[in-house]
């Protein structure tokens, strides 16, 4: 597996958070509807895309959300390539490059009818935190932090 730093205007990572927003509309219905104002991702420079032999398996990206707090976007990988270790890989490339950037911790929202992505964020050290932001209140929501390094 090879990982590539992008941007939002890659193609692959388009076509890859296309195929993301269809899997959550299966999961979700209407209800992601009030969701997907916040998943459109322009302009962002810190673009992470997995590729296994050149085809794209997945993606996710990073903006910062607050002074040194980064908020974690737009994970995906193929349902074929899925507890692979891609998903932990393309996390941990997006943590280091946060940690590059001077960001102290990374935050993220993630579904509640998305056990396996729940899953993943707690082994690899994410904490539950109460909603923030657009997802205070929403019962479909469960928000995640982790802290990547101490601010002096």
């Amino acid at each position: 597996m090879r990982l590539k730093r992008t941007t939002s205007i890659d193609k692959d990572f388009k076509t890859l958070t296309e195929k993301l927003d269809l899997e959550l509309k299966n999961i979700y219905g209407s209800s992601q509807e009030e969701f997907d104002e916040y998943n459109f991702i322009n302009n962002v420079n810190t673009v992470v895309v997995a590729y296994s032999t050149n085809k794209p398996v997945g993606c996710g990206c990073f903006k910062e959300y607050e002074s040194n707090k980064a908020e974690l976007k737009r994970m995906f990988v193929e349902p074929a390539y899925r507890g692979k270790g891609v998903g932990t890989s393309i996390l941990s490339a997006l943590e280091n490059w946060a940690k590059e950037t001077g960001m102290s911790s990374m935050i993220l929202e993630t579904g509640t009818l998305q056990p396996d992505a729940i899953e993943l964020y707690k082994n690899k050290g994410y904490k539950i935190i109460p909603n923030f932001g657009q997802y205070a209140g929403n019962d479909l929501s469960v928000c995640m932090e982790k802290i990547l390094f101490e601010d002096k």
